[in-house]
């Protein structure tokens, strides 16, 4: 399993590991973990997918990208459920070539965050070359704001394509945005030597490192962050996931996964639409939860942390 931080500032958290267990109530040892579906309301077989995996498979908490064209299924379900355990996916970028979307805020108040064709821009390095902090800062309250209108109790924040963490000022106007609505924004802290060779390696990330202090004591925060896996392929895929679950560290790890259904929506909007496709299977899977429950490991939700 790939188990990284979204940018060399996550590297600078200090180590919360022993302290955020005894918060959640559990003891030192135990091991905790959120498996967590990105990208909901990027389209219908997104939402289709996530919905079963959080009824009857072991996806525990999720996040929803506000600005896509299948936002208000999601945000129905959400009304319908409040007890579902999903935040907000901020989105800053449209990365797909023929399936794309608009900021919520209107073009006039973030020109910065928009292409030529006037969508969001395709990659996280066009968006910190264009974009100013202010744009982005609008843009994201705004898809909170919005996500809150249409009634959905978000249970913490994070980013589509790590783009909040490009850079300082970005970054601040995330933890402005958290503080704001009083959500806990997404962060991790990984083990303190790790963060000291980071600070040793660039002294100038020390600011990252006072910011990440003073957030981690307001919100809780992760552990460790997975990211994924590598292979495609079901077999392969389920084998690297259960590695990751058998080396879990004590303490709150998050495994991000993306569902989608084997669908000629999925398929015309992603080559990745077999590794969704497989993510939905693993996760909905009974051996998996027996797996994970053989290895003492206890599932939870961002809902949870917020205790």
């Amino acid at each position: 399993m790939i188990t990284i931080s979204f940018s060399i500032m996550l590297s600078l958290l200090s180590a919360l590991s022993s302290e955020g267990n005894l918060k959640q109530g559990y003891p030192p040892e135990a091991k905790m973990l959120i498996i967590h579906a990105d990208d909901i309301g990027m389209c219908h077989a997104a939402n289709e997918a996530t919905i079963k995996a959080l009824e009857k498979g072991i996806v525990t908490s999720g996040s929803i990208m506000v600005p896509c064209p299948w936002f208000l299924e999601i945000a129905e379900y959400c009304r319908v459920h409040p007890e579902a355990d999903l935040g907000i996916h901020l989105t800053l970028t449209s990365e797909w070539k023929h399936y794309r979307w608009r900021p919520v805020s209107s073009i006039d108040k973030v020109p910065g965050l928009v292409d030529d064709e006037g969508y969001l821009w395709h990659s996280v390095e066009d968006v910190v070359k264009h974009a100013t902090a202010d744009e982005v800062e609008t843009e994201i309250r705004a898809q909170v704001q919005r996500a809150i209108d249409f009634g959905v109790e978000p249970t913490h924040i994070d980013t589509h394509m790590g783009t909040v963490y490009a850079s300082p000022e970005f970054f601040q106007a995330y933890c402005k945005v958290a503080r704001e609505f009083g959500i806990p924004p997404m962060i991790v802290s990984p083990k303190s030597e790790i963060a000291q060779q980071r600070l040793r390696d660039d002294p100038t990330m020390a600011s990252y490192f006072e910011m990440f202090s003073t957030l981690s004591s307001e919100f809780p925060a992760l552990d460790e962050l997975a990211t994924g896996v590598s292979s495609a392929e079901l077999e392969r895929r389920r084998e690297e996931y259960k590695e990751g679950i058998r080396n879990l560290k004590p303490g709150v790890t998050q495994i991000i996964v993306h569902l989608g259904l084997d669908h000629p929506e999925m398929q015309a909007i992603t080559s990745s639409w077999l590794s969704r496709y497989n993510d939905f299977r693993i996760f909905t899977e009974p051996e998996m939860k027996q797996f994970i429950e053989e290895q003492g490991v206890k599932l939870i939700g961002w809902r949870d942390l917020k205790k």
